[in-house]
């Protein structure tokens, strides 16, 4: 027993005074102290995602992203199919000829969209999205439809079966009555009540519209027929456009300050943003864009070839917070860095507890910074939650080193520390740069104070 004692006391005090002892303890806290990091992280991923859902809720209620593709002009034709036919009681074989009807659509010559957007943030308890209301002036004109490519006789062109169809997302937005305007005649348009039979996760589905019949005097046959309509539409986090036309003009302006510009092709004017908001215009021709004038059978899904403006928010709470988590490990590692070196250089013991308890301290700053974000803005709640947090460890490294020139040199620590990161969250194009400068000079700083410790003794 009285042996036992002794070996218990040797390894207690080869603990306290052992640097390799302490540096093994401090290792096994950090790893232990990466459980609670991590449902930390799970939280903020949870929270995002219920804003998400949020959002989808706003854009359900309000209406979702704009797409809209079109006008284009559809007009039925007759085929006819020669099919071989054997008479069952006289064992004939004559031929029979199948007609049926089949759909062209031609789209525009030119096509021009005059869009004017006023987004503002809408609030669904402490989360927020981005809606707009949208007023939309469309033109163009339509040539000459050409059914060479499918040999069509003229005399099998149903001429008084044409139409105007359009596709769009979000039909639950529209808020005026859609009609086209050929020459003197103004076609209302109605609803197919159908959407894509090909889904695509990237892009909303689309619902088709149609006009009434066109009058002979509006199709394009000898002449170029022009059109015009106006669409005011509501929607939310984005507006995207088809380019449909062979010449497609596109002009947008709102006072959205924080637009994103995205799809297969961007504004062509420098100036599209400005410290008002931006006025962007597009102009796309048919050899740009890798599809066809016209198409036969069915109107092809161009989702893909889509461009517009996104009404994103920056960068918000959720992912700043989940940002700053990621640093989590590196501010506990460099805290804990701090409070070895003074221990070891000074002789001032410091229990493994007492480490746990620093340790959990600077967790806790995580979820003040998430729970105080969800009610403020984010500078304002990680500046809570750092002085806090700073102001906590401060205190309680009083009692333990006994001194006040340690825990202000921690405060001081814990200050830029905090600080620094807090740079590197809000930089975007930098943030590498910054962060990796900054991190060599912590190094060399760590390495500059901890020259003159004996790891001979350890």
């Amino acid at each position: 027993m009285e042996q036992s004692q002794k070996n218990t006391g040797k390894l207690g005090n080869w603990i306290r005074t052992s640097v390799t002892a302490r540096m093994f303890m401090i290792g096994i806290l950090i790893l232990v102290l990466l459980i609670p990091l991590t449902f930390i992280k799970d939280l903020i991923r949870e929270r995002s995602q219920r804003k998400q859902d949020v959002m989808k809720e706003i854009s359900k209620k309000w209406g979702g992203e704009v797409l809209f593709y079109g006008p284009v002009m559809e007009i039925p034709f007759k085929t006819f199919q020669e099919k071989t036919v054997v008479d069952e009681s006289t064992k004939k074989i004559y031929t029979e000829t199948i007609e049926s009807v089949e759909y062209a659509y031609f789209f525009p010559e030119t096509l021009d969209i005059d869009t004017k957007v006023d987004p503002e943030e809408k609030y669904y308890g402490i989360y927020k999205t981005s809606v707009y209301e949208s007023s939309m002036n469309i033109s163009g004109s339509f040539t000459k439809p050409d059914f060479s490519e499918k040999e069509v006789e003229e005399k099998h062109i149903l001429w008084d079966k044409a139409k105007i169809v359009f596709r769009m997302s979000n039909q639950k937005g529209v808020s005026n009555k859609v009609e086209i305007r050929l020459g003197a005649n103004a076609y209302a348009f109605k609803s197919r009540y159908t959407t894509d039979d090909v889904y695509e996760s990237d892009f909303p589905a689309l619902n088709t519209l149609e006009s009434s019949l066109l009058k002979k005097e509006d199709i394009p046959m000898e002449h170029t027929s022009d059109f015009s309509m106006k669409l005011n539409i509501k929607g939310s986090q984005q507006i995207s456009f088809i380019p449909a036309g062979k010449q497609t003009t596109v002009n947008m302006v709102s006072d959205w300050k924080t637009a994103n510009f995205f799809g297969e092709f961007l504004p062509y004017n420098d100036d599209k943003v400005h410290e008002n908001g931006f006025d962007a215009r597009w102009k796309i021709l048919d050899i740009n864009r890798p599809f066809s004038q016209q198409y036969f059978n069915q109107l092809p899904r161009l989702n893909s070839y889509a461009f517009g403006v996104n009404f994103m928010i920056p960068v918000d709470e959720y992912q700043k917070s989940e940002r700053s988590a990621k640093y989590g490990f590196m501010v506990i590692c460099l805290t804990f860095l701090v409070f070895f070196l003074i221990q070891t250089m000074s002789g001032i013991n410091i229990h493994p507890f007492q480490y746990l308890m620093i340790g959990l301290a600077l967790t806790m700053f995580y979820t003040l910074l998430i729970s105080i974000s969800e009610h403020s803005n984010f500078f304002k709640a990680y500046l809570v939650a750092g002085i806090s947090v700073v102001a906590l460890i401060t205190a309680y490294s009083v009692s333990i080193l006994r001194s006040r020139s340690f825990p202000m040199f921690i405060f001081l620590s814990l200050t830029a520390l905090y600080s620094f990161i807090y740079v590197i969250i809000q930089l975007e194009n930098y943030a590498l740069l910054v962060g990796s400068t900054g991190l060599f000079l912590i190094l060399a700083i760590i390495m500059f104070v901890s020259r003159k410790i004996d790891w001979g003794n350890s």
